[in-house]
Order: structure tokens, then sequence, then C-alpha cells
């Protein structure tokens, strides 16, 4: 899978790939077990009861960039009443909810700017190498919903029925949204609001949070290097794979260096980026390390291979995970999928770009890329680019299989 700087839910647990965290749900999944709930706005209008962009033109052009803590949106402000694309709300009945437990996985992407395209591919990458039925969080600022939602109901209709999306405005808390979204880089800092935002999620796991190390190799850390504020553990860690347990997230106090009294999730963000935003470089993720600084109990480190970037092969291989089992999720962080500083990246990322749906993924995916990879050797993360494909040669045959037996 692909990531480039995302958090992705899993009932909710979060991956992020090309930004590619893979899990989400099928539009067309037992639709006899489900029934549509009408919505209706304040004045009692009703704004979609069927299938298909009826009601859409209810929305406000413009979707709300300020976040409520009481997360109370306009009734006529796309992202809750007004749904895009095939974001229906859905509920299950009772005797369907009690028969079978939902089985999707859920990813949550932010994209400002230019970053459509590649947040498209990465979304690719998660349905074609998913097994499960997926959802897709998608926080997008206002003009890029159309794109989304063309893009992704032009998908072929078997690709469609692997995945449900809903799209979201970019939100961030009214008195300080200039702020935030500005912090690193655009949008980038969105993240840690989507415990605040996706509230109808619950989780009973034990897990609060998961991500990676920063680096391997402490003798080219960032962190324990540069860093001029508290970090996790020995190196620090990087939040462009995140995984998320939103119940617990919401529910937890924080121990922090600001007060002796343990803050919410909602409590401590602010006061912690107005006491260290002059000290900070990579914003959302320094504020993350920050909190779990201080609550190291609350974090699950998961291995490199899960959040595998440019830093672990550009001075020789140094995730040692990845050399046993191969990349599972492959990070092109500081833009290596568009640049030539990392063509190994790159090829990977044009391969599922350009992957045709339907196609053999063996050899209209696997064979082509492989080939590309074969160029990229003169570099450091080329002679390791054996390890951007060997997971992937196992998911491409466990995928078709289960295609294979479905028929």
């Amino acid at each position: 899978m692909l990531s480039s700087r995302i958090s992705p839910l899993r009932a909710f647990t979060f991956f992020s790939l090309l930004y590619v965290f893979n899990q989400l749900a099928s539009t067309l999944e037992d639709r006899d077990d489900w029934s549509l709930r009408e919505q209706r706005d304040t004045d009692g209008h009703l704004i979609r009861k069927s299938p298909g962009l009826e009601g859409l033109d209810r929305c406000k052009s413009l979707a709300v960039s300020y976040w409520d803590p009481y997360w109370r949106q306009p009734a006529d402000v796309c992202g809750v009443n007004c749904l895009l694309g095939s974001s229906l709300i859905r509920e299950r009945s009772d005797s369907a909810a009690k028969k079978r437990i939902d089985e999707r996985s859920h990813l949550a992407v932010v994209a400002c700017g230019p970053r459509l395209e590649e947040t498209l591919t990465m979304l690719k990458s998660a349905v074609l190498l998913s097994k499960k039925p997926l959802h897709f969080y998608i926080f997008a600022e206002d003009d890029l919903h159309d794109s989304f939602r063309k893009a992704l109901v032009s998908w072929p209709r078997t690709v469609q029925t692997k995945f449900n999306f809903t799209i979201y405005p970019i939100t961030f808390p009214k008195e300080n949204a200039n702020e935030w979204k500005k912090l690193f880089k655009p949008c980038a800092s969105q993240r840690l609001f989507l415990p605040l935002i996706l509230k109808e999620w619950i989780l009973c796991s034990t897990q609060l949070a998961a991500m990676a190390p920063e680096h391997e190799e402490p003798r080219i850390g960032w962190y324990n290097r540069f860093a001029r504020h508290p970090y996790y553990g020995k190196t620090g860690i990087n939040s462009g794979v995140m995984l998320m347990n939103m119940t617990r997230l919401r529910d937890k106090f924080f121990k922090n260096d600001m007060t002796t009294v343990a803050l919410r999730w909602e409590e401590i963000l602010m006061p912690l980026l107005q006491k260290y935003k002059l000290n900070i470089t990579w914003g959302d993720q320094d504020l993350l390390n920050i909190i779990f600084h201080h609550n190291p109990e609350s974090l699950y480190v998961v291995p490199c291979q899960w959040n595998y970037r440019p830093d672990h092969c550009i001075y020789g291989s140094n995730c040692q995970q990845a050399e046993q089992e191969g990349v599972f999720i492959l990070h092109g962080n500081r833009g290596v999928y568009h640049d030539d500083k990392q063509p190994a990246f790159r090829a990977v990322y044009e391969a599922i770009q350009k992957y045709p749906f339907g196609e053999n993924m063996e050899t209209s995916l696997l064979h082509p890329l492989e080939a590309s990879l074969q160029s990229t050797t003169n570099t450091y993360c080329g002679r390791a680019s054996h390890l951007f494909t060997k997971k992937l040669k196992q998911s491409i045959v466990s995928v078709q299989q289960d295609v294979t037996q479905r028929r």
C-alpha cells in the first residue's frame, strides 16, 4: 500500500501508505439488510432518502472551516447531513446487527492543495490490495470535493462495490483555524482533530494509538540530535502512518508538562501548541511526540515496515523487519513520489497510478513495477527495492485467490 501522510481508522485503527492503510466498506454489501435513514434539515426538509445525487443541491457551496467543540454543524453544510457520492447513511436493522459483526476497515485521509491525484492513487492501492470492505473518510478543501466524488464514482462498478466514502470539510477550532491549518504543511494537523469529529465511532480495544519510530538508527536520528522539545523514546515517532482508537483518545486524561492536572485530548492541543510553537519543526508530529513522551504507556510502537520511508534506505538499509518480511506500507514523504530524488519510490507510485482496473495484477502491475525498479539500482533505495515488492507479491496472490474462490 502507498502513503504520503494519513491517518487510517480501523474499527478505529489507523493506517497510512502513499498513504495507504487498507480498509473500508462496500456500497452494495448486503443491501437487503440495510435500511436508509431519511435525512432532514432543521426545517424538516428531506435531504436524501434514496441513492444518487438527489438532495445535494441543499448543501452550501462552501463547507464550514471551523470546529465547534460540540460538533454541531449547520444542517445544510456538506459533511454531516449532506452526503457526497456513495456516502449514504445506512443503519442495519437490529436483527441484521445481531447476525454479523462489522468487518469494514476504515481509512481517513486529508487532502489540501495539489494532493488530489496522490490521494486517489493511495485509495486505489488500498482498494486493490484489501480483502476487506473499506470506508474512506476524506477530509478535503471545498474545491476538491467534487473532484474526489467524480473520480471515485467513475471507477468500475465492480471496484465500487468494495468501498464506501464520506467527504468532510477541513475543520479546525474556530478561534485558531488559520494557525492550525498552516502548521507544518497545509491541513496536516487535521488528523489531531479526527477523534473529536468522528464521534460516531466507538472502540473497545485497549490500544489508544500506534505509530512507527522516526528512526531505527540513532546516529542519523533527527529528534535525538536536533529536537528542542520532549519526544517519544530514543528517536521519536513518525505520524505519517497512525493507528487511532478514537474512543480511548477522547476519554483519556493526558499527563503533561503544563499543569499538574491531566487534560483531555480537546483540552491539551492548543495549550501545547502555544507553549512549543517556536520550538517545533514538524508540526502535528512534534505535538504527538510531546504528548506521548509524557504518556508512553498509551502508545503502541509498530515496526518500521508499516511506515517505510526513504530514511530506511537512503544511507543503506536500516529496517530489519522489512529485510525479513518486506515493506507493508510505503510512505512517500518529502515529495519522493513526484521528483527524481528517490526513483524507486516514484516507480511504485506510478505503477499503482497507471494500473488499469480489472487487469491481472501480476502481469499489469507487478511485472511492470519490477521492470521499472531494475532501472533504479544505482541508488541505495533502488538496491533495496526487492523489499518493496516482497509483500506486494504475496498480497496480489492472496487477493486473486480470494477473487477466484468467490467465483
